[in-house]
This record gives C-alpha cells, sequence and structure tokens, in this order.
C-alpha cells in the first residue's frame, strides 16, 4: 500500500507540485492541500504517514522567513499536529519548510522556553543559487538511512543560515545526533563559502528530533529526482542515481515500517 503524504501548501509556497511528484516518483500517494482546508478537518492528519512543508516564500516571508506560516500552525492546528508527532508521523521541511518546522518549536523538538536556534539571513548578504555538497550525518535520521557518501543538492535561499543561541545548543545537537547534514566538499571535507552558502553554524544544513522523524534541511532534493537534473548530467551523473531521491524513497520505507 502506497502511504499517504500531505503536502502543505499556503500563500507563496512554490515548491509543493515538485515536492508531491518527488514523494509520487518514491512510492508515495501525494496530496496538495492548503493550510486552510487542514484547519477546517484536521482529521486529515489521522490519515497521514507523511507531513510535508515544502519550500517558496510563504506569506512572502513577511516578518521573517517562516514565521507566518509557523504562528497560523501553532495556533489552529497546534495539537492534531503535535499529536501527529507524537504517534510517530513523520516531517519534513524544506527550505522555508525547515524555516517553518524551526518557529513552530518542533525542530529541534526539545521543551524549551525560548528558541534555540533560527535560520538567518546568509552571510553573503544576496539570495544563493547554487548546487552543493551535503555529507551525512545522523545514524538515526529515517531519511537519510544508507546514506554515507556526500550527496549533490541545489539550495536557493535567502534565509538559510542555520544559527543557534549558544555554543552549547550546537554541541547538543552533535551530542543528540540531531546534525543530519553539514555543507562539506565532494570528499566530505570542511569548507566555507561558498560551499557552505549561507555561512551556517558548524556547516549544518539540516537538523531533525531526536527520534530522527522529524527533518528540516535547506537544500532541495526534490530537485534532484531524475538523473537529467544533475547540471552535468550528459558528463557525470547521466546514468547515475539521483542523490535527492533517495531520501524521499527512506521516507517512504519508514511509513512503511
Amino acid at each position: 500500500m502506497r502511504p499517504h503524504v500531505l503536502v502543505l501548501r499556503a500563500a507563496g509556497s512554490n515548491c509543493d507540485v515538485e515536492t508531491a511528484h518527488a514523494f509520487s516518483v518514491a512510492g508515495g500517494e501525494a496530496q496538495r492541500v492548503h493550510v486552510n482546508r487542514v484547519a477546517e478537518k484536521p482529521s486529515l492528519l489521522e490519515k497521514t504517514s507523511i507531513l510535508v512543508i515544502p519550500g517558496g516564500f510563504t506569506y512572502g516571508d513577511d516578518v521573517s522567513a517562516g514565521k507566518v506560516l509557523a504562528n497560523e500552525l501553532m495556533t489552529r492546528l497546534s495539537e492534531p499536529l503535535l499529536r501527529f508527532v507524537e504517534r510517530g508521523g513523520l516531517v519534513l521541511g524544506i527550505c522555508n519548510g525547515f524555516q517553518v518546522l524551526v518557529k513552530t518549536g518542533l525542530l529541534p523538538g526539545w521543551d524549551e522556553q525560548t528558541p534555540s536556534c533560527t535560520l538567518a539571513g546568509n552571510l553573503s548578504g544576496r539570495f544563493e543559487d547554487r548546487w552543493v555538497w551535503l555529507q551525512p550525518r545522523s545514524s538515526q535520521c529515517v531519511y537519510t538511512r544508507g546514506l554515507e557518501k556526500p550527496i549533490y543538492l541545489p539550495v536557493a535561499h535567502a534565509e538559510g543560515r542555520f544559527t543557534a543561541s549558544s555554543p552549547q545548543v550546537l554541541d547538543r545537537l552533535a551530542g543528540n545526533d540531531q546534525v543530519v547534514f553539514r555543507y562539506t566538499d565532494a570528499l566530505g571535507n570542511d569548507v566555507g563559502y561558498p560551499g557552505n552558502p549561507n555561512g551556517a553554524d558548524r556547516s549544518i544544513a539540516a537538523i531533525c528530533n531526536i527520534p530522527g522523524r522529524v527533518m528540516g534541511m535547506m537544500p532541495h532534493p526534490e530537485r534532484h529526482i531524475h538523473p537529467t537534473h544533475h547540471p552535468q548530467w550528459t558528463r557525470k551523473s547521466g546514468n547515475g542515481r539521483p542523490d535527492g531521491l533517495a531520501i524521499f524513497e527512506n521516507a517512504i520505507r519508514a511509513a512503511q515500517e
């Protein structure tokens, strides 16, 4: 049976079609649903295995990226959303979706009075649109099972710099195995700009909650699910397996377990 995937959209979402397609290719039954419909009928989450908040510029990134949608979710859907996570539902936030998950508090998922991390403006002071290498780091995150070598995905954001309130927060993330991806070079070595396109603390590109079933990431895996998506597909990756597809396939397998 194909797991049901709910791709949440709102005003300004612009990666929802591609994300739904990626999950369909991976073996899921994906449906794009507006946040208002979910607020009217929260029971939709009860029939859902995977909840996805895709990329885009929800509500024009007014105030700060993802903040308005995060407030809307916690005001209108807090209880059903928390129940969904507590029962083991999978949640994936990509780019703007990562910003939303951090600002709802679903990531890093700690019980805290004040936010310990956020996604801030790129240190370059401009929108970054490029391909980057990512080294998988977490052994518990269900989305990266079987991934060991660096993968190649595109980024496209202006507020993608993962930053924490203190070094202790970063140490806690690492100690809890919550750092999912770091920006590196093709061999997994540390890099500066532009390999780390936004200046993220400790080159963090993605984190998960402690159970490893809620993940947020700035790069776009849905933009590398076919070989021809690779910028050098005729020379280097024409016959290779698209790096982004593995993330969606892992999510489908985890939902089926």
